[in-house]
């Protein structure tokens, strides 16, 4: 998936790496990382961050903090007050299983290490069954069991290839179905640890795309069964393993069909897998019931949108039905279906975005969960309640003030909240709130426990203000200026516009950012910083993103242009030295900025992009563009290699190109059919390429593309 605000957005006011995990726990973990990465541009003035990590009692709350490279942990007494560091809580000690040369080791909640197997052949994804057990595995694409003290191994696949997958994914549900977080584990234990669940590849169809690689002697070449927009996609089955019998029932499914299957959820009793299906133009979902001993399917979910629709992620499982977060009404609201299908009731109103489902409990009846409900940029934290007949239901704010809330940790009483809560000038600190009836704190009053700014002077430090537009058929779009140092009111400074523009990934949230090293250096060296979203980010619902269906770009870009009329009208902004950057789908927006945004935007970095929908991966695409067969007046239209002859080099544009050779997700053959067609036109431009490269630049290719896109813009923008 080309979402570089999950993976590989270059901004210079927000971070490189966030990614966003689908799995609550990975998530929380990442986000630590995420904060703790951000806090250590200014770890000599900044006190380390610190975040919930869980409860021990009702009134005792355990963070955690990162000390260098130590992780201490404390018990925080909300009676008193009072903190005092404490031991890694048990629960942090867990089994687990690592791969050392190929092998398999499990190491036990005592730190306790064994080797498991001792093969030629590489044993990868090694995954604990619930009851810690076993350990499910694939080897040479085949699927396996095995006892973790060695014994008893069982392999329940025979077919394995480099075309035939067994509980590995195939690279498209690897890049945009399962996710990287995955590294290509397509298997799942059910509850009662006794069936392992996995989705069979067939890529015999898909076609082959070689990546080369020059080191070495003669190079070497990868291939990988990519499918472009358009291609055959590879045929799935899915299967369950039986652990005793080592004998496989199929689903019933034609794997014949043009498909695909999204991530799965187990029924708490094990019995039956909740399998989705999409159908290939994406536009339908549906909901499977699937038997495990039969592989008989039910419907229990079914969904239709006319543009697209996205995979259902936020899900908690009751006794009679499911309670979900879904967007086919404009917003995303939370609903519950019945497990016979006959029940769907709608339990949340208003202008939702971003939900995530928390706390659950179906006893009391209550969700609590993080929303972007009434202000796009921040998310606040609720509390959904309803009746037993689902018709008198309520959501109650529960967080307080102006901040963005994140890793949000609710004590086992409902009483007390603690959550991580910044803006953006606000940096971040760790706050308890009163969640229910509490006798030690007042509603809406905020405790802070920890405050990462807590004596420091950020007085001088590049602070990003809220800017925001409105466009001529009334949608408001956010975005963020950083002004220069000392900023003279009656001098014209250059523009660094910052954006990434995928659509529902919009960048634009109030809340803290450490300034960046090139945040930090455009701010002394008078520069104004920008970073704006458009429409489809997200800000404006599902009616907002529907704007982009089948003509991926076209509107993005007319926002972004109106976001250049508006720059222009400030008084301090020089209107002929506006430049724009951005990696992934911002590479792609950089070029529609300097080609049909050319009366504004002049300079540009683009990395990484895509210049012709045809040439990147057939789900992602055809979610919002369709295939090329069906849509091909679309794929046409918004081909950045047909708009080239709009950049204006000739008058003193220029554009700066970067490319990893190596880009499994973006391939590389986007910029060279890019700078052919820039050749073609005569268009003079700069190109940097790193060898070997991904999607993202890393160790000293990214310290040399940091350098280097800075020297661009001193030259460009500082006639320095």
């Amino acid at each position: 998936m080309i979402n570089s605000s999950k993976r590989k957005l270059k901004i210079n006011n927000t971070p490189k790496n966030i990614l966003q995990m689908k799995k609550i726990t990975v998530r929380t973990i990442m986000t630590f990382a995420l904060l703790t990465v951000q806090l250590s541009a200014f770890a000599q003035e900044m006190k380390p961050l610190t975040v919930p990590h869980s409860w021990k009692n009702e009134t005792t709350l355990v963070y955690s903090q990162m000390n260098k490279d130590k992780r201490q942990f404390f018990e925080y007494d909300i009676a008193t007050g009072l903190s005092k560091e404490c031991e890694t809580p048990k629960a942090a000690a867990v089994p687990v299983t690592v791969v050392k040369n190929g092998d398999i080791f499990f190491i036990d909640s005592d730190g306790k290490e064994s080797r498991v197997t001792a093969t030629p052949q590489e044993e990868k994804n090694p995954t604990l069954s619930p009851d810690n057990t076993m350990i499910a595995f694939t080897r040479d694409n085949n699927l396996f069991s095995v006892k973790i003290d060695g014994t008893g191994e069982v392999q329940y696949t025979n077919d394995g290839s480099s075309l035939i997958l067994n509980g590995w994914a195939s690279w498209v549900y690897y890049e945009e179905i399962l996710g990287r977080p995955t590294r290509y584990k397509a298997f799942w234990w059910s509850p009662d640890s006794r069936t392992i669940a996995f989705f069979r590849f067939d890529d015999t169809k898909v076609p082959m795309f070689p990546i080369y690689d020059s080191k070495g002697h003669h190079g070497t070449i990868t291939e990988t069964r990519y499918p472009k927009a358009g291609d055959p996609n590879p045929e799935v089955r899915i299967g369950f393993a039986s652990v005793e019998s080592g004998k496989t029932v199929w689903a019933d499914f034609d794997e014949k069909i043009d498909q695909y299957f999204g991530t799965p959820f187990w029924n708490d009793n094990g019995q039956t897998l909740l399998v989705q299906w999409m159908d290939r133009e994406q536009s339908n979902l549906v909901f499977y019931s699937v038997d495990k001993n039969s592989g008989q399917k039910s419907e229990v979910y079914k969904e239709h949108q006319a543009t697209w629709l996205d995979w259902m992620e936020e899900i908690k499982f009751g006794k009679d039905g499911f309670y979900f977060v879904r967007d086919f009404e404009l917003w995303e609201q939370i609903y519950f279906q019945s497990y016979d299908g006959k029940i769907l009731n709608r339990l949340t109103d208003g202008k939702n975005w971003g939900i995530k489902l928390l706390s659950f409990d179906e006893v009391n009846r209550t969700i609590h969960f993080t929303s972007r409900r009434e202000v796009s940029v921040r998310n606040d934290y609720y509390v959904l309640s309803w009746d037993k007949k689902m018709i008198k239901n309520s959501v109650t704010k529960l967080s307080s003030g102006d901040f963005n809330y994140t890793m949000v940790l609710l004590s086992p009483d409902k009483k007390h909240f603690a959550a991580v809560v910044s803006n953006l000038s606000t940096p971040s600190k760790m706050v308890l709130l009163a969640a229910g009836k509490s006798k030690l704190l007042k509603a809406s009053e905020i405790r802070t426990i920890s405050d990462t700014a807590e004596g420091v002077n950020l007085s001088g430090l590049p602070v990003a203000e809220m800017m925001y537009i409105t466009t001529p058929d009334g949608y408001t779009l956010p975005g963020t200026v950083i002004w220069p140092e000392n900023m003279d009111k009656n001098k014209k400074y250059p523009v660094i516009v910052s954006m990434y523009g995928g659509p529902n990934s919009g960048t634009i949230m109030d809340s803290w950012r450490n300034p960046s090293a090139d945040t930090k250096l455009w701010y002394k060296e008078g520069v104004i910083q920008v970073g704006i979203d458009h429409r489809a980010s997200g800000h404006c619902g599902k009616e907002g993103m529907n704007f982009i269906h089948r003509n991926v770009g076209t509107q993005e870009i007319k926002d972004y242009i109106l976001w250049a009329e508006y720059l222009v009208t400030l008084p301090n902004v020089d209107k002929d030295k506006i430049g724009i950057t951005g990696f992934s789908f911002g590479g792609t927006m950089t070029l529609l900025a300097l080609t049909e945004g050319a009366d504004y935007y002049r300079f540009g970095v683009a990395g990484g992009g895509v210049y012709d929908w045809k040439l990147y991966d057939s789900h992602y695409t055809e979610r919002f563009m369709d295939s090329p067969q069906t849509n091909p007046d679309g794929y046409s239209a918004t081909s950045v290699l047909g708009k080239v002859s709009k950049y204006r080099s000739e008058k003193g544009s220029r554009l700066y190109i970067t490319h990893g050779t190596g880009d499994d997700n973006v391939h590389y053959q986007n910029t060279l059919q890019l700078i052919d067609a820039l050749q073609k036109a005569g268009k003079q431009f700069d190109l940097m390429l790193y060898p070997g490269g991904m999607h993202g630049y890393r160790g000293y290719q990214g310290e040399h593309d940091t350098e280097a896109e800075r020297a661009f813009w001193r030259r460009h923008l500082l006639s320095k």
